[in-house]
């Protein structure tokens, strides 16, 4: 499984964005997605996840309320709808696919895609 995730950018404090998450493999719609986040000099950290029939989802409690996880899968693609952003939100995040019903942890993931870099101006 690939992963190209896309969307992200400079906003201003209480603006919007909506990232996405392409991808492409045989069993890619098997899998459970999530995302994560990273800012300069700290640990990549969980934002929400979705299980593989967008049945189930997981999220943050940093981020409840403001974003929002879907996924499309005739299009293979997931989404994480932003809104309300906070400076803090800043980070480079980025998606990743599952073998399990749904996943938190880094170490749960099996891919990864390459980032997308979200920058919050207050």
């Amino acid at each position: 499984v690939q992963l190209q995730a896309s969307g992200g950018g400079l906003v201003q404090a209480g603006g919007s964005l909506r990232l996405s998450c392409a991808a492409s493999g045989r069993t890619a719609n098997d899998y459970s997605m999530g995302w994560f986040r990273q800012a300069p000099g700290n640990e990549r950290e969980f934002v929400v996840a979705i299980s593989w029939d967008g049945g189930r989802t997981n999220y943050a409690d940093s981020v409840k309320g403001r974003l929002t996880i879907s996924r499309d899968r005739a299009k293979n693609t997931v989404y994480l709808q932003m809104n309300s952003l906070k400076p803090e939100d800043t980070a480079v995040y980025y998606c990743a696919a599952s073998r399990r019903l749904i996943a938190t942890a880094v170490n749960e993931y099996n891919y990864w895609g390459q980032g997308t870099q979200v920058t919050v101006s207050s």
